[in-house]
């Protein structure tokens, strides 16, 4: 799967659910510097409420898109700053 965003890191939690999947994009996102772009590839459909509730309430990050795809979800996650 190709994306339009210049991706940084792609971390892969795959068969984790909820709250992983939103802990490791955490985790993930404060190793970055502002303006990187964190792709997150989940197999938790939940994953897809629970990292735009976050994103919303999280300052200093941005929820550029979220794919659904056939078996995954991918998020594309902003620091911005």
């Amino acid at each position: 799967m190709s994306s339009e965003y210049d991706t940084t890191e792609t971390l892969d939690v795959k068969g984790q659910s909820c709250p992983m999947p939103v802990v490791k994009t955490k985790q993930a996102i404060d190793d970055l510097e502002a303006g990187d772009v964190l792709e997150v590839v989940a197999t938790d459909s939940g994953s897809m409420s629970d990292i735009q509730g976050w994103a919303k309430g999280t300052n200093g990050v941005e929820l550029l898109e979220q794919v659904e795809g056939e078996d995954t979800y991918t998020h594309y996650v902003k620091k911005t700053d």
